[in-house]
Formats: C-alpha cells, sequence, structure tokens
C-alpha cells in the first residue's frame, strides 16, 4: 500500500466543501490583498496564541526576517539559534548583515540545549532564536529568565508548532514574538506561502505592518524602506477554515504518535523524545537509527514516503562558511543529522497503515 509521508488531498476531500466555499467567497468580493480574511484570521490568530497582537505576512522566512528588523538587530550584531533546524532560521540573522552564533541540542528532543545557552552570550549577542522543532515546544520561560539578565530578545520560532504548549502556554504567546509558517506542509498549512507573527507589544506590531508594506503607515508615504509581504485573502480564506480544525488535526498527530510508541518501542530506534512539560504536536514524526538508510529504503520499496530532517546542520552549510565552524564543533546536532528520519505522521494516517509501516521498519531492522 503506497503511503506518504503527507496526505494533503485525504486532507482536502474531508473539508472540500468548506473550502471551496471560502475561495469563491473571496472570488465574489474581488477583495484579494489586506482584506477582511486577513484581517479576521490575525484577530483569530491573537486570540488562540493568547497574545494582543497577531500580524499577517507572506511566508515563515519573512516572518523571521521582519521581527528581527523590527527589533533592531543589524550589521554587526549576534544571534543566538540552533544548528538543527531548516536554513531559514540562521538565514534571515545573515540578510541582515548580523551573525548566526549556534548552541548545540539537547540529545532528548533535539531543541537547543539550554546547558550552554549563557555561555554563548557577548557584548554582540542582540537576540535568541529558539526553534520549537518539529513541534515540540522548549521551555522559553527559562529562555527568557536569561534573556533578561542581557537585555536581549527572544524571537520564538514556532515554524512548526502552532499548537503547541509548555506548561500550558502555546508556542509563540511567551517570547517578545513568535514567527510561524503556513506553508503547505504545515499543520496548519496555506495553499500557497503564508506567516504569522504574534507579539503583546503592541509597538512592536505596528513597526512590523508598516514594514510589511513597504514601510508605510499610510499609503503612498514611506516612513522606512521596508518590503511587500502579504498574506493574500484566498489563502486567509482557506487558512480561516482550516484552522477550526487545527486542535482536532493535532490530537490526532498524537494519537498517531502515541500508536508508533507502541508498535515501534522494542525496536533499536530512538523516538522522538519529549519534555514531560510539553504538549507537542507532532509536524513531524523523527525517529533515528544507525541503519537510516537501510530503513529508508526498505520503506521505499513498500511505497512508503520517508524523507530526512536535516541532512546537514546548518554549521557545516556551504552558504554559511564564513562562519568558521567545524565538523565536530556541534556533535549532537551533527549525529541527529546523519541517523533523523521522518515517517508518516498525520491526521489521515490510519491504524492499519502504522502498522503497515512498523512491520516494514521492523524487517529493516532486524
Amino acid at each position: 500500500m503506497a503511503i506518504p509521508l503527507l496526505d494533503l488531498k485525504a486532507q482536502y476531500l474531508t473539508i472540500k466543501e468548506e473550502i471551496d466555499a471560502a475561495i469563491q467567497s473571496v472570488l465574489d468580493s474581488a477583495r484579494f490583498i489586506f482584506g477582511p480574511q486577513m484581517k479576521a484570521l490575525e484577530q483569530e490568530m491573537a486570540q488562540y496564541c493568547g497574545v494582543k497582537e497577531a500580524v499577517a505576512v507572506g511566508n515563515g522566512t519573512d516572518a523571521l526576517l521582519l521581527t528581527l528588523e523590527a527589533l533592531g538587530v543589524s550589521a554587526g550584531d549576534e544571534v543566538i539559534t540552533t544548528p538543527f533546524t531548516f536554513f531559514a532560521t540562521a538565514e534571515t540573522v545573515a540578510l541582515l548583515g548580523a551573525k548566526p552564533v549556534f548552541v548545540d541540542i539537547d540529545p532528548v528532543t533535539l531543541n537547543l540545549d539550554l546547558t550552554q545557552l549563557e555561555e554563548k552570550i557577548t557584548a554582540k549577542t542582540k537576540a535568541i532564536i529558539p526553534v520549537h522543532i518539529f513541534g515540540q515546544m522548549m521551555d522559553v520561560e527559562r529562555v527568557m529568565e536569561i534573556a533578561a539578565r542581557y537585555d536581549l530578545k527572544v524571537i520564538e520560532d514556532a515554524a512548526q508548532a502552532i499548537g503547541a504548549e509548555y506548561n500550558g502556554r502555546k508556542a509563540g504567546s511567551i517570547g517578545h514574538a513568535g514567527t510561524f509558517s503556513f506553508f503547505p506542509t504545515k499543520n496548519l498549512g496555506a495553499y500557497g506561502d503564508g506567516g504569522m507573527i504574534t507579539t503583546d507589544d503592541e509597538h512592536l506590531a505596528a513597526q512590523l505592518r508598516m514594514l510589511r508594506f513597504h514601510g508605510c503607515r499610510t499609503k503612498y508615504y514611506h516612513e522606512e524602506v521596508g518590503h511587500n509581504s502579504r498574506l493574500d485573502e484566498i489563502q486567509a480564506a482557506i487558512l480561516r477554515v482550516k484552522f477550526r480544525y487545527l486542535d482536532q488535526w493535532n490530537e490526532a498527530r498524537r494519537q498517531a504518535a502515541s500508536g508508533y510508541g507502541k508498535l515501534l518501542g522494542d525496536l533499536p530506534l530512538t523516538l522522538p523524545g519529549r519534555d514531560p512539560k510539553a504538549k507537542p504536536i507532532y509536524h513531524l514524526y523523527v525517529v533515528r537509527t544507525e541503519k537510516r538508510q537501510q530503513v529508508m529504503e526498505r520503506l521505499a520499496e513498500a511505497d512508503i514516503a520517508s524523507a530526512i530532517y536535516y541532512p546537514v546542520p546548518l554549521h557545516l552549510q556551504k552558504a554559511l562558511r564564513n562562519l568558521g565552524c567545524r565538523e565536530g564543533d556541534f556533535p549532537v546536532a551533527e549525529g541527529a543529522a546523519r541517523e533523523a528520519v521522518a515517517i508518516p505522521c498525520y491526521p489521515e494516517l490510519t491504524r492499519e497503515q502504522q502498522e503497515h509501516i512498523a512491520r516494514v521498519m521492523r524487517k529493516a531492522l532486524a
């Protein structure tokens, strides 16, 4: 049986009538940019995350870039983050002329290792970007305590973590700002690109709204050199429909993850670790094994999709070679990059499919 890593078509078919009606309503309105759907989505996102403000932008990368810029990160500054994440986290820092500074990851959660964070802070440090990798929140409250001692800003990279919680608080609600991606494969995914920034800082939100629209508060009056980063109405309408199902879908992912725990728990694999205070949403279900290639080949032979997240940690990326990092600098991240593999985990995945995946993996590891 063919099993994709994520089945967006199956998801669409469960809500087809609502999605089609939402798209048609935008077409009928002929309002395509900065319309009521985007504004309503911002309000719903702020309420959901428990913050005062949410600012919609063109994509998750822009969410990071504009937030860094609005918080004053510029050339010569340093921003601390993890080497085990998608490239955009460090890319946006570098685009502003600042320097990404990496901290190795925790071997259990694969999130930034807080025991090593403080030693990387220097006089040039301006901000910290903790990443909630694969949908598991890290302890941002502790990050905020450290940041407060050094007067640093904290941006939660919650691209993979919408709906995740830590100590009962939602991703994007603890740092000075939180950034989200609505890329189609995310737990709340658009049918194109999209992003959002959450914050309790009303001044920051106003600055972000100006930056996303060419540095304007009033059209044609440009206070700063800004960006063109807007979430269009069709995507906002689609996201508002899907938002109604987000918690239900996230719970289905948690159930699938629990099922894998029972089906794979006795195999020579490292299953996703969990901080007991965290409530993950399993954007990806990532296992680790020294026999990754063997497992992926067997899965492919059975027409089961899998994928590597991430094959090269950021400190070893060619684009960041000017940082002077070498192999061995962040051994836990490098080990995860050698061993991590994502297997199918999504709301529509059936128990029968999971059992089939487990059988194939069991044979691969025999």
